[in-house]
């Protein structure tokens, strides 16, 4: 029997007769229970993707994708290494910094925050913080004032109760030896620009100055902290980051975006995996519905089944009809699904239609990034289930004994 001959059935049982109009009406529910089980699946993914692309570039935006320390705590000669890591396939950039902890004060208000030293020419080659200034720019670091400047975080910025061209001190917790004994160092600095990352961590415990302001208040002498790479995939980053410490010896090591932010980007891969086990229950759910459908075909059609076997129609050939039957209310279902779960992406992508609180969120409207390998996971997953559905009523219509139905013809 060809394998057209069961499609071509499949199809023709799709359509019910006219006194059984209730089976033809429960195989458009049961497509459609498919249809939205997909399409509410797909929204909830893409918008997870959303979230998460959009935090990574919020981190990326103020860390680099590689970090290169030395075991020692400072490097030496830092123009020499650079030129060694530019060596090194992928890095894109690389620029000095000068990274400790100290606590920020004006008037009566003080907060623990790290200071970082940067160089603003070389900064714009490995993050994206001149994007994120809200007042003033990076520039402004480097320009010739009696005091260094620094530029802090918006929520640092309102705890302190600071403003562009405000005073405050810094404090360093590393004490010196004075004519009173050990004294904590502090140093004024003149606040000449703000930024806003979008994220409560960054915005509250991070402020900028100049590499060689930072130099001198921590007296690094000519040394830096480490050195920030950008390269052309941050996926690679764990291949560039061994291959920083093979140039540079043992006493070098480096740290990617993806070790530093370990804890976070697990959790947030772990919650999407979740919800995905969680929503495919939706289209499980749809699944007893092609079942339930299926069986009440099998007993529709227990006389045209009878005479198809009595035609010489095999056991696999009436399997193979039911499970074609399932597997077109399947795909049907998932092509909805996945039409209709794009459509809403979209839309919410575009438009933006539901709206969060900026002040809250740091986002204006809910993320949405569509994903194809999770179509493509989604779709597999809802047509393997649909398959998996149609086996036992196409196993009831294969064992039908053909005598019982045409006992009376």
């Amino acid at each position: 029997m060809k394998l057209s001959y069961p499609i071509f059935i499949a199809l023709r049982y799709l359509k019910s007769k006219k006194k059984h109009r209730g089976i033809s009406f429960n195989t458009v529910i049961t497509t459609g229970g498919v249809a939205v089980g997909v399409m509410a699946l797909l929204v909830v993914l893409s918008v997870m993707s959303g979230f998460h692309e959009d935090l990574r570039k919020k981190i990326l935006g103020v860390n680099a994708h590689v970090v290169v320390l030395n075991y020692t705590g400072g490097i030496e000669n830092h123009e020499k290494v650079i030129k060694e890591l530019k060596t090194i396939p992928r890095v894109t950039g690389a620029s000095p910094f000068v990274l400790g902890q100290v606590m920020v004060a004006k008037g009566k208000r003080a907060h623990g925050v790290y200071l970082r030293g940067i160089e603003p020419a070389y900064e714009d080659q490995t993050t994206s913080l001149r994007e994120h200034m809200k007042e003033g720019t990076l520039d402004n670091l480097t320009e010739d004032s009696t005091l260094p400047g620094i530029i802090l975080g918006s929520e640092l910025a309102g705890i302190l109760g600071a403003y562009v061209g405000d005073e405050i001190n810094v404090i360093s917790p590393v004490q010196e030896i004075g004519p009173m004994g050990m004294l904590p160092r502090v140093r004024k600095f003149r606040v000449v620009g703000l930024f806003e990352v979008g994220m409560y961590e960054y915005d509250t415990n991070l402020a900028l100055t100049s590499l060689k302001a930072a130099q001198e208040f921590f007296r690094t002498g000519d040394a830096v902290t480490g050195i920030e790479l950008r390269i052309d995939d941050i996926y690679s980053a764990p291949e560039v980051r061994e291959r920083v410490q093979e140039i540079l010896g043992p006493t070098f090591y480096a740290r990617d975006w993806m070790q530093m932010n370990k804890n976070l980007f697990s959790a947030l891969k772990l919650e999407k995996f979740t919800m995905f086990v969680i929503l495919t229950l939706i289209i499980l759910v749809a699944s007893f519905n092609i079942i339930s459908t299926l069986i009440m075909n099998v007993i529709e059609k227990e006389r045209e089944i009878a005479i198809l076997k009595a035609m010489g129609a095999t056991n696999r050939a009436i399997m193979a009809i039911f499970i074609f039957q399932g597997l077109m209310i399947g795909l049907a279902g998932t092509t909805i699904g996945v039409a209709g779960g794009y459509l809403l992406g979209y839309l919410l992508n575009t438009y933006e239609i539901i709206k969060l609180p900026a002040d809250v969120y740091y986002l204006s409207s809910i993320p949405v990034k569509m994903n194809l390998s999770d179509f493509v996971a989604v779709s597999l997953s809802a047509i393997c289930i649909s398959f998996l559905a149609t086996i036992y009523p196409a196993y009831q219509a294969a064992r039908l004994n053909p005598v019982e139905p045409l006992r009376y013809e």
